[in-house]
């Protein structure tokens, strides 16, 4: 039987595309996550690229950051050649709060994050 699991899950913006030329331009804005169940993938798109985009995750326990900090593993492979897609994976259950953080080095970098995950009661 083939599931349809992932016509279920719903799909979230997190960082719009851009062309980032630092740091600052390529970090998203903290997004609510309590809503949904299961595991998030954030998936990171890519496009022409001067230097390396190195990509991480961050929790926090308010929409204003309180609390920030990095989740352990929750880490891309460093991007330096264009087109690239990456993903990290992480439990619903981490944190209320996520923000994608997007290290360019020598930029710019053309990118885009968005989230995949399933609706409902976490916990």
């Amino acid at each position: 039987m083939i599931s349809t699991d992932a016509a279920a899950a719903t799909r979230t913006n997190v960082l719009p595309a851009v062309s980032a030329a630092n740091t600052t331009a390529a970090t998203s804005e903290w997004i609510d996550v309590r809503r949904y169940k299961g595991t998030l993938s954030f998936v990171v798109n890519t496009g022409t690229i001067t230097g390396t985009l190195a990509g991480k995750l961050q929790s926090a326990t308010a929409s204003d950051g309180t609390g920030a900090a990095d989740i352990a593993g929750a880490t891309h492979s460093n991007v330096t050649t264009a087109s690239q897609v990456r993903s990290i994976q992480i439990p619903a259950t981490t944190a209320p709060y996520i923000k994608y953080i997007g290290t360019v080095t020598t930029g710019p970098v053309l990118i885009s994050v968005t989230l995949s995950a399933h609706p409902g009661l976490t916990g």
